[in-house]
């Protein structure tokens, strides 16, 4: 049967895991991976986390199914997270799922069932995974411009303008802060205007939020999901705990829908249990169960709340650093874009051609769209960094 397959290539970030791993060099930098780092280059176990672990293990009495919404204290604590004070008690459907993917893999399933004529449009560029999380389930996906590779800014006019001519009931994917891959977020003016036309259209907003508290802080982060929950009548969210609770490996994310009134939020609730049902049966416990006890314990929220600042601070800091170097050692190149963009990523703005020259020639390692990592930056590296860049630019 399975001589029917052929080989796929090996996924980019993959490889570059593997190249680097491989290289010798002493002073290699890896910008490519995903994860977040301290200044020694670990991606470590928050000790919030370590703490509240330690009280599970002490207490948890079962390890018994937790049923297909998850635990109902997770999602609750949740919501308060993402929106706030606003009652959405009557409208609201929050169940836990296995990571940010496997959420968005729930939600394509969600709108496969609802309106499989609908097609979801998704920013030029976007998250790699996430036109093969959407595709794969079947949804019809379409582009908006997003990001101008040339200027660094985003092409907001542009994105209008095209959202202009959807359909609807066709969905918007969003990113609620620290874009991924540009690190360019919607301000708050832009928010307002972009809900002004998925209410004129009737298109149905997908807000995925994976990096709360990494931008500017956990309120601040999701301003445009607050805004547009006052004024549309159905929304999706998707919800990540991997980067700000550090919990990748256990796969702790959740999944969000805003329905039109309580009658649709119960048949909204029954559907998206029954997709569950038959894709994994039920989410797993542990980072869920970790997160609830953190966000319910008000000691252990404020450390959380501290180490987040931490790391956000962390992460800004590391692009004011290069820039700074940058435009010194080269004020004829404008990097500017590096302190605009907020979280991990951001275009580092150098050709294919000079992304191939950075690993060859310094051991310095980003995918070929120059994305890079800006947890991968420490002090001890930036200014081999920014040397190295300056070198393939001229």
């Amino acid at each position: 049967m399975f001589e029917s397959l052929e080989l796929l290539s090996t996924d980019a970030i993959l490889g570059l895991i593997a190249e680097y791993k491989n290289d010798t060099r002493l002073e290699k930098i890896d910008l490519g991976v995903g994860v977040y780092r301290t200044m020694d280059g670990k991606t470590p176990v928050l000790n919030v986390v370590k703490k509240a672990e330690q009280m599970l293990v002490n207490d948890q009495e079962s390890k018994v199914y937790i049923g297909t919404a998850g635990s109902a204290n997770f999602n609750s604590e949740i919501q308060k997270l993402i929106f706030g004070e606003i009652d959405l008690n009557d409208r609201m459907v929050t169940i836990q799922a296995p990571g940010g993917s496997g959420s968005l893999r729930v939600a394509a399933e969600m709108i496969l069932r609802a309106s499989p004529s609908s097609s979801v449009w998704v920013s030029e560029p976007t998250w790699a995974n996430h036109m093969p999380l959407l595709s794969s389930a079947g949804v019809s996906i379409k582009p908006y411009p997003y990001y101008d590779f040339e200027k660094h800014v985003i092409k907001f006019d542009e994105m209008l303008d095209t959202l202009r001519n959807a359909s609807a009931s066709d969905i918007v994917l969003l990113h609620a802060c620290c874009h991924n891959p540009t690190g360019l977020d919607l301000s708050k003016d832009q928010w307002q205007l972009l809900t002004d036309i998925v209410i004129e259209r009737d298109l149905i907003p997908f807000v995925d939020i994976a990096y709360q508290g990494f931008a500017d802080g956990l309120d601040e982060d999701v301003y445009g999901i607050r805004h547009m929950t006052k004024f549309v009548s159905e929304m999706i969210v998707s919800s990540s705990c991997s980067k700000n609770f550090g919990l990748y490996r256990d796969r702790v994310g959740a999944l969000s829908i805003l329905a039109k009134d309580k009658d649709s939020k119960r048949i909204i609730d029954s559907q998206i249990n029954n997709v569950v049902r038959t894709i994994y049966s039920v989410p797993p416990d542990h980072g869920a169960a970790v997160v609830s006890l953190i966000l319910n314990n008000e000691k252990l929220r404020n450390e959380w709340i501290l180490e987040l600042a931490e790391m956000r601070e962390r992460l800004k800091s590391m692009r004011i650093m290069l820039y700074e170097l940058l435009l010194a050692k080269a004020p004829k190149y404008d990097f500017s874009h590096l302190v605009r963009a907020t979280g991990m990523f951001c275009f580092l703005g150098v050709t294919e051609e000079q992304v191939k020259e950075l690993k060859k020639d310094f051991g310095i390692y980003m995918v070929n769209s120059s994305r890079i990592n800006i947890a991968g930056i420490t002090p001890r590296n930036v200014n081999y960094l920014a040397n190295s860049i300056i070198d393939v630019l001229q």
